[in-house]
């Protein structure tokens, strides 16, 4: 994979201009993509590569949701073919403000939601890369790029990372800016990034953020809770191994670790995240589905004909449920710095017909609390744990899961 930090050293230190950097990434996508099809297009060669700015240089995936006012933006669905949107959405704005060129758009499925893109897992070809930021993450893990923007409405940034290799955040509700980024549920959806390294993303995230604190070192001896959602079923066995090896090398990084079972409102939180996604789903794409339902592909046409029988009733409730498991979940954080879960149920499943289980990511991403995928080394495909911190505390989930990626480097 390609460090960010390590091709913005080599920019600062004279040895790579910037525009070498765009063009390196412009063929690898050449040479990799075709067997992969993480890629959907290019900006234009002619396109301006800033030769200063913090993030000069680095070459970005945008998932195909997100809007981008050189490049047609289509959210993965035919209906959408060829549109141009007027304006870059505003993360999109911030990256190019910083230096950074938005090279590709990235596949996503249709509408970010769970059937399949036509992307393989660079690590097997015969799995899943995940969903619905299949795209980025496989362009990321096969090395095309040092960047790339996701969204998460249940765990479609931690859950592709984890099935591809490679880290990521997603960070607090609203931390970055979804104005541009086409809606499933707005009190969900949520941009994130992939990188090849916890310290790259860090860095990335401060930045465009305008948060440097976000880069700051970890407690010396952070107090992580290892949790185990048993309410959401069982992990498989490799995923529960990963776990264990994180919360070794946690411990030998100076973490203290005590086993944690969230109360029943949480368990209840978990059991309504689809009520609240799929009645904001049901209005945010109440065009498409009002107008082209049959060219909706076929697991959303079914959501979203099953989300028509939702009530504002169902919604509220909820909303009180989700309301209720924020507040017990800040007290539970008086204690602790930082939750250690699994990120998925187990390696990347084989076939393309789905994009794997969001059931371990959906609790968090509802709390709108900062979540880290860790890869963890090892034989076979991959394997992640995910970090996760308080409301906010961005910073801290990140330098918790950068102690760990370290320690787990070191065995």
């Amino acid at each position: 994979m390609i460090s960010l930090l390590d091709i913005r050293a080599r920019i600062a230190d004279g040895t790579l201009p910037a525009a070498d950097a765009i063009r390196g990434a412009r063929e690898r996508i050449a040479a990799q993509d075709p067997a992969i099809g993480a890629i959907l297009r290019l900006a234009p060669e002619t396109a301006v590569v800033p030769e200063v700015g913090p993030l000069a240089g680095i070459a970005v995936g945008v998932k195909d949701i997100i809007a981008t006012a050189d490049m047609a933006t289509e959210y993965g669905s035919d209906i959408y073919a060829g549109w141009r949107p007027r304006a870059d959405a505003a993360i999109v704005s911030r990256l190019r403000a910083l230096g950074a060129v938005p090279l590709a758009k990235t596949a996503t499925t249709a509408f970010a939601g769970l059937d399949p893109a036509a992307t393989v897992n660079p690590r097997d070809p015969g799995h899943t890369p995940g969903g619905s930021s299949s795209g980025s993450a496989a362009a990321v893990a096969a090395g095309m790029l040092p960047l790339a923007l996701g969204t998460q409405t249940g765990g479609s940034v931690i859950r592709p990372a984890a099935f591809c290799g490679v880290a990521a955040i997603k960070p607090s509700f609203r931390l970055l800016p979804t104005v541009g980024v086409k809606t499933f549920s707005w009190a969900l959806d949520t941009v994130g990034l992939f990188g090849a390294s916890v310290a790259d993303i860090a860095h990335a995230l401060a930045l465009i953020a305008e948060r440097p604190a976000i880069e700051a070192p970890a407690p010396e001896r952070p107090r992580l809770a290892l949790c185990l959602q048993d309410f959401a079923g069982s992990a498989d066995a490799d995923a529960l191994a990963a776990l264990e090896r994180a919360v070794r090398a946690a411990e030998r990084a100076g973490a203290v670790v005590h086993d944690l079972v969230l109360p029943a409102p949480f368990a209840r939180a978990w059991a309504v995240h689809p009520t609240v996604q799929d009645f904001e789903a049901r209005q945010a794409l109440a065009w498409e589905y009002a107008e082209h339902r049959d060219a909706l592909p076929p697991v959303l046409r079914g959501q979203l004909d099953r989300a028509q029988d939702l009530t504002a009733a169902d919604y509220d409730a909820a909303r009180r449920e989700a309301h209720r498991a924020r507040r017990q979940l800040k007290e539970l954080f008086a204690d602790v710095d930082a939750i250690l879960t699994v990120s998925s149920v187990g390696r990347a499943p084989r076939g393309l017909g789905s994009t794997g289980d969001a059931r371990f990511n959906r609790l968090w991403t509802l709390m709108g609390v900062p979540c880290v995928n860790v890869p963890v080394p090892g034989d076979g495909l991959p394997l992640g744990v995910q970090v996760i911190a308080r409301f906010g505390d961005d910073g801290r989930a990140l330098a918790v899961a950068r102690g760990i990626e370290g320690a787990l480097a070191r065995e």
